[in-house]
């Protein structure tokens, strides 16, 4: 339990540095910083995907399936083989971007994930390999190996297409849709499941299997809202729809099924987790209907030309739905020390930042104008959030003691 409560720390650190490295990214546009914009950017996406999120995901995983098992020191070997790798692009990608020494911690990296997917499948006990919530988490790790195929394929891409053409873009996209989609999401609805569990809920074999076909579908269909920004034929629009429908489908099966029994469940969650499940549920389905209606053409011919729009998005998945629901399992299995006050500051400095980029946005596409001043309160809104983190950082630090 201490050496993850340790990993926990590590992770809410890396969190802690891509906090920094976005308020330094609002702070460009208000102030002149003699850095490289291009290689933060490189350096807060790297840092917040593979250290904050892989960290505070695997470190879950292991603790809900795998702690039980005496593969303690093989851990342990995975886990500092990982963050080598994660402190590399840490110190490399800041000052080169994209080059030599980056690009090998990079690929050193999903090499050693690949590492992990075959523990976790050798070392699951087999009293799990049934339940509902290790066939979710199976599929996640899946998907986090098929999304490594977009980072592969880059360097052959810019050896024959370029770094401008549309495949180099294509393989991007391909990379975080199925991080996004596919790993994060899906393994933290195992997890979630997997909580439901040790509360004696199933859900039935039927249900479940709804759930797990209309949601891999989903997951998979959906991709192709990453294709859009080419303006391809109808038919690619229409896939992308009936994915979007089908992760709403998908979603509407697992709660409908568990509406019923989630009253008394939920009675038995400490109040930061039940506040945080709800709220995630709300945000989840903002995702839902915003995929859907990302496939309309009208729509995505909007969407793909604001920056804004899109940083809305992603931030609303990522330091939303996936940030929230890691802290909170995090906390409810005692491997992180967070308040409802500290929950409550990092949420206003989110939802806060949202609405000043989603505003920032919507007045580009209306032709509204921005206020001069807004860039700055979008800065000092980001604030908000390193403060939160920091405080649940310094609570984190203290606790290990």
């Amino acid at each position: 339990m201490r050496m993850l409560k340790h990993h926990t720390t590590l992770a809410i650190i890396y969190f802690m540095i891509i906090a920094i490295l976005g308020v330094m990214l609002r702070f460009f546009v208000v102030f002149d910083i003699p850095v490289t914009y291009k290689f933060i950017v490189h350096t807060h996406s790297h840092i917040a995907l593979l250290g904050w999120v892989y960290t505070a995901l695997t470190t879950l995983i292991y603790f809900a399936f795998l702690r039980s098992q005496p593969v303690q020191k093989k851990y342990r070997l995975i886990f500092w083989c990982t963050q080598g790798t994660i402190i590399g692009m840490l110190v490399t990608f800041p000052f080169t971007g994209y080059a030599l020494f980056s690009i090998i911690f990079s690929s050193l990296f999903l090499i050693v994930s690949y590492w992990f997917v075959f523990f976790f499948f050798k070392y699951c006990p087999q009293n799990f390999r049934k339940t509902n919530s290790y066939k979710l988490v199976r599929i996640s790790l899946w998907y986090m190996v098929i999304s490594s195929l977009g980072p592969w394929a880059l360097g052959i891409i810019m050896n024959t297409a370029g770094s401008g053409s549309a495949l180099y873009r294509n393989a991007i996209y391909f990379y975080l849709h199925f991080q996004y989609n596919g790993w994060f999401i899906v393994a933290l609805c195992g997890i979630f499941l997997y909580i439901f569990e040790k509360k004696s809920f199933v859900l039935p074999k039927m249900i479940f299997k709804r759930f797990y076909y209309l949601l891999n579908a989903g997951v998979i269909l959906t991709f192709f809202l990453s294709l859009l920004w080419m303006h391809p034929h109808w038919s690619i629009y229409l896939i992308a729809l009936i994915g979007g429908i089908l992760q709403l489908i998908a979603f509407g099966v697992l709660f409908k099924a568990i509406y019923s029994k989630a009253i008394s469940v939920f009675k038995g969650f400490p109040p930061l987790l039940s506040f945080s499940i709800r709220l995630v549920l709300f945000m989840l389905f903002i995702k839902l209907i915003a995929q859907i209606l990302g496939s309309f053409p009208v729509i995505t011919q909007t969407i793909f030309t604001n920056l804004d729009m899109i940083i809305s998005y992603i931030h609303w998945v990522f330091l939303g739905i996936v940030s929230v629901l890691l802290l909170a399992f995090l906390k409810h299995f005692r491997l992180l020390k967070l308040s409802m006050t500290q929950l409550y500051i990092y949420l206003a400095g989110f939802f806060l930042t949202e609405l000043l980029i989603f505003s920032r946005g919507l007045a580009i596409i209306t032709n509204a104008g921005t206020y001069p001043s807004l860039h700055l309160l979008i800065s000092l809104a980001s604030i908000i959030i390193l403060i939160a983190i920091a405080m649940i950082l310094g609570s984190q630090l203290l606790s290990n003691d």
